[in-house]
């Protein structure tokens, strides 16, 4: 049996997948979570084979969530799924351990194979996806943000939503002044000097869906 935690901060997507997945006799829903707090406490509690991730939610993003479940080593394999599908924010995601890619706009079909075969520890990528990876390779197009450590690009996804050097200490255990260090290391990597810069780099990068998730970042300048 493939036991599977929801994670998204939106209850009717969970009530699509929860609605999809149950049909299937494999497959069984162990929980539901409506932020990545919540999502991590529960991996954590129920162990589940995989976890089902929006990247997009109030608080920790889904990024965040994935590096915290591969550094910890738990055994919970994440399949992302999300609006975006350019090809800059999955590979982020696979570098960062996510086994498995979906779109929102992906089939019930689909989304069973996914489950399915992510669960065998293969990984899986929404056909477009791939093909998007597989140009932007022979392209060689890359990222800024891919010269940033895990621990860098959390920051900036906290900083971008307007966190403070001390909130963000407390919940990544490090002193204000550490924060500070990793928030001027890493505008200096991207060559940025304020938070709204990095959050509108985020943005065109396909590491936020909106500009509007930026909201109260002047707070963190």
């Amino acid at each position: 049996m493939i036991n599977i935690v929801l994670v998204d901060d939106h209850e009717l997507v969970r009530t699509g997948f929860r609605m999809i997945l149950q049909q299937q006799p494999d497959i069984t829903i162990a929980g539901e979570a409506g932020s990545a707090e919540e999502g991590l406490r529960m991996i954590r509690a129920v162990k589940p084979e995989i976890a089902l991730v929006d990247v997009h939610m109030p608080g920790m993003s889904g990024i965040e969530l994935t590096e915290r479940v591969c550094r910890a080593k738990l055994s919970t394999h994440i399949v992302i799924v999300t609006v975006v599908d350019d090809a800059r924010l999955p590979k982020r995601l696979l570098d960062a351990g996510a086994l498995g890619y979906l779109t929102k706009g992906c089939s019930a079909d689909e989304l069973v194979v996914a489950v399915r075969q992510v669960a065998g520890g293969r990984r899986y990528l929404a056909p477009a996806v791939a093909q998007q990876l597989a140009l932007a390779t022979l392209d060689g197009m890359a990222s800024p943000f891919d010269v940033l450590s895990s621990r860098e690009l959390e920051v900036a996804m906290m900083l971008v939503r307007g966190k403070p050097l001390t909130i963000i200490g407390e919940q990544l255990n490090l002193s204000p002044k550490t924060v500070s260090t990793y928030k001027q290391r890493l505008m200096e990597k991207l060559h940025v000097d304020h938070v709204l810069s990095l959050a509108h780099l985020m943005t065109v990068h396909g590491l936020l869906e909106t500009p509007g998730h930026a909201g109260g970042a002047m707070t963190s300048t």
